[in-house]
């Protein structure tokens, strides 16, 4: 699958993992602008760090993304820091930009230094193996976990033109919103000012990255960037009804990675699909779906194939969302299985088929109010467990 015009990737092996690809590379050839939705740990690692910094500086300007697996370079202090400095620097001579223009991201282990030489060494090849069709490569390059690499595509017509959004993504475990253990690198040809892309992908994460759930936990490197390379041509993108068609393709991708991360869960089988309507607020509706998405009672019935809807009302009544006990309502597909606060009558068989499917659509309705929310979540089961003991070993 090729990239869109004006960007080119690679993925290569520095050897900070073991066994497989572990650097990506992405150089936007004439420049790109840019905009970044970063994680709100409060302990942010030194990429993030520094890539935030660099891209106020740059006015939303980068030439180049680095990107390493193996080690998040996560609460190593000074060293961390240094570490990265380096790596961009090196990226810069090689490319041939100011290093603010090189844009840093890192996955993997936190609390070990970056191994920053290993990664500089393999810079010359990454440069080296830059192509248009590199996103294969690159895709592959930034997993840990994860079973396989997350892509996806869209296009979209502006002044007569077919313009592509192209976005690949890492991510398994730790994953909930604001943001989640994730990587996410979009690119497009599109024409936009940084301003007017921060608009947009704050609107489409908020549908997609952050209306995901694994595990409830958030980590030190969440990373989403989003580039534009101009090259499609035409007037800057501004918001108007002929940008309808962009905004709806970058929602298209961002929405097909959310899902293909939650998909990914760490030994997950199958996705809840969480839809919460009749809500005082919108406030309301996500404290509700997130209590059921993050629900460990929940997700291993979810696992099990279970369709115990007491979990589910439970988990909605300690959420602290407002709700009437009397018009609240659950179903899962077509099945109602709670109507006006009372079991309604249903087989436990059918519930039982539509909860072994790879995706369960359940919808709680809190009959309070309007307002709704979406929350995709995986369930959890022994390959989670599992998977994080043995993470560093």
């Amino acid at each position: 699958m090729k990239l869109p015009r004006g960007f080119s990737a690679s993925g290569v092996r520095s050897g900070v993992r073991k066994k497989r690809p572990d650097l990506a590379l992405i150089v936007a050839e004439g420049g790109a602008t840019a905009a970044a939705i970063f994680t709100r740990n409060r302990l942010p690692a030194a990429p993030v760090v520094l890539s935030r910094a660099a891209l106020k500086r740059t006015s939303g300007r980068l030439r180049a993304v680095v990107v390493n697996a193996g080690c998040a370079n996560a609460i190593t202090g000074r060293a961390g820091v240094a570490g990265a400095l380096r790596v961009r620097r090196r990226a810069a001579e090689l490319v041939r930009c100011e290093p603010a223009e090189v844009f840093l991201a890192s996955t993997g282990v936190i609390g070990v230094p970056l191994p920053d030489a290993k990664i500089r060494a393999a810079l010359p090849d990454a440069v080296a193996r830059l192509s248009a069709s590199g996103l294969d490569a690159a895709s592959q390059a930034i997993l840990t976990t994860d079973v396989g690499p997350k892509v996806a595509v869209a296009t979209f017509r502006r002044d007569g033109r077919t313009g592509r959004v192209v976005g690949f993504a890492k991510g398994a475990g730790m994953i909930h919103p604001n943001m989640a253990t994730m990587l996410a690198f979009v690119m497009t040809d599109a024409p936009a000012a940084p301003e007017y892309l921060h608009d947009v992908l704050r609107r489409a994460a908020a549908d997609s990255f952050n209306a995901i759930s694994v595990d409830g936990d958030t980590s030190t490197n969440d990373t989403v960037l989003l580039m534009a390379s101009g090259r499609l041509g035409g007037s800057p993108m501004t918001g108007g009804a002929e940008d309808a068609d962009f905004e709806r393709a970058l929602s298209a991708v961002c929405g097909e990675l959310a899902w293909r991360i939650v998909r990914d869960g760490e030994g997950a089988t199958r996705v809840m699909d969480i839809r919460v309507r009749g809500a005082a607020s919108s406030r309301d509706a996500r404290l509700a779906a997130h209590a059921v998405a993050t629900s460990p009672l929940v997700k291993t019935a979810l696992h099990g194939g279970d369709p115990n809807w007491g979990r589910i009302l439970a988990a909605v009544g300690r959420s602290g969302a407002r709700f009437s006990t009397r018009r609240v309502a659950l179903s899962v597909g077509s099945i109602a299985m709670v109507s006006g606060g009372e079991p309604a009558g249903y087989r436990e068989r059918d519930a039982a088929r539509v909860f072994a499917r790879e995706r369960v659509p359940l919808t709680v309705d809190l009959g309070v109010g309007s307002a709704e929310a979406r929350v995709l979540s995986s369930d959890f089961g022994h390959d989670y467990v599992s998977l994080n003991a043995d993470y560093r070993s």
